[in-house]
Formats: structure tokens, C-alpha cells, sequence
């Protein structure tokens, strides 16, 4: 039995969601997002909040109910709130600017990178050392977030490069043969 797939979405006031056979449309606060789901899965509009069927308990159907579930709920949550990332630059040097519509990396490498956002997703510099991705599709927001840091992943010995806000390092020891040596 899928316990996420049974649960209702609500619909938070002054979001607006239509359901048109397999397609959805959620309108809210921070824009539109238009979705088509498997035709199996049943969505229906009850009481102000969502809710999604399937029509048996095959496996198919029992992992498409809860994606169908959570991809909606993301959907209604990214029109109304919105979804936010942010990434720390860590190292003696390295720093962040915003140029335009681009945002430019110093992260140890001969030249400055360059990374521009893609459509509907803005990027924010705060400091010189902390990037702020956010958007209404968490799908893409996760993805552009992702897309940075595996500029410079952050360093399991010294630690630098780019992380997640909250991510902890487990940093290694590094060399140490030299004690024994006579």
C-alpha cells in the first residue's frame, strides 16, 4: 500500500489548479506550471484538495501512484512558495559575482567560469562566498544547483569548493607514512 500516494494534497488559498483528464495546470502566486501524468493514474479535484487513485495494486501501478503524488504535490508547492537552494564556496580565493544574467566562479581555475541560469530559474549572489538558486520547478531548481557545484565539488581533504548549505564533509586524514620512516 503506497502511504505517501493516499495522502490529499491541499491547495493553499489563492492557488488554482485544473485537472483535465491526465494533464494538470497550477496557477498560484509565483507562476504556472503544466503537467501530463501517466493515463492510468486517476487524479480528481474533491473538497479543495487533490487526490490520486490507481486502478490496482500491480506494481506498475503502486510506484506511479506515489510519483503521480509527490510530482503534484511538488507542483502546487512550487506555484505558491517557490524552492530554494543555496550553495557555499569555501577556499582561500574562491568567490562568486553576479554579471548580468551570468554568474561568474573563480574556483582555482586559470580563468573565470561562467554560468548562466536557464529560463525560469534565478540565481542570486550573496557575499562573494553564497549562491541562492530558486524557481517554482524543483526539478530544475535541483538540477541547476547541481549543475554549479560539480563545477568545483568540494575537496574531501582540505575541504574546498563548492557545497550545499548544510552539507558536511568528512574530511580525510592524508598522509601520514612519514612518522614510521627511520
Amino acid at each position: 500500500m503506497s502511504r505517501i500516494g493516499l495522502l490529499p494534497i491541499a491547495i493553499p488559498p489563492g492557488t488554482e489548479v485544473k485537472v483535465k483528464g491526465s494533464e494538470v495546470v497550477a496557477k498560484g502566486s509565483k507562476g504556472e506550471l503544466s503537467r501530463r501524468f501517466h493515463p492510468a493514474i486517476a487524479i480528481a479535484l474533491k473538497d479543495g484538495c487533490l487526490v490520486v487513485t490507481r486502478p490496482s495494486d500491480s506494481k506498475v501501478h503502486r510506484s506511479l501512484h506515489g510519483l503521480t503524488r509527490s510530482l503534484l504535490a511538488n507542483m502546487v508547492t512550487g506555484v505558491s512558495k517557490g524552492f530554494e537552494k543555496v550553495l557555499e564556496i569555501n577556499g582561500v580565493g574562491y568567490r562568486a559575482q553576479k554579471s548580468g544574467d551570468k554568474v561568474m566562479l573563480q574556483v582555482g581555475y586559470a580563468n573565470t567560469v561562467e554560468f548562466s541560469a536557464p529560463s525560469g530559474i534565478s540565481i542570486t549572489v550573496e557575499g562573494t562566498n553564497r549562491i541562492h538558486v530558486a524557481g517554482i520547478d524543483k526539478q530544475a531548481v535541483g538540477e541547476t544547483a547541481a549543475k554549479i557545484r560539480r563545477i568545483r565539488p568540494a575537496d574531501s581533504y582540505k575541504g574546498k569548493g563548492i557545497k550545499y548549505e548544510g552539507e558536511r564533509l568528512r574530511l580525510k586524514p592524508g598522509k601520514s607514512g612519514k612518522i614510521g620512516k627511520k
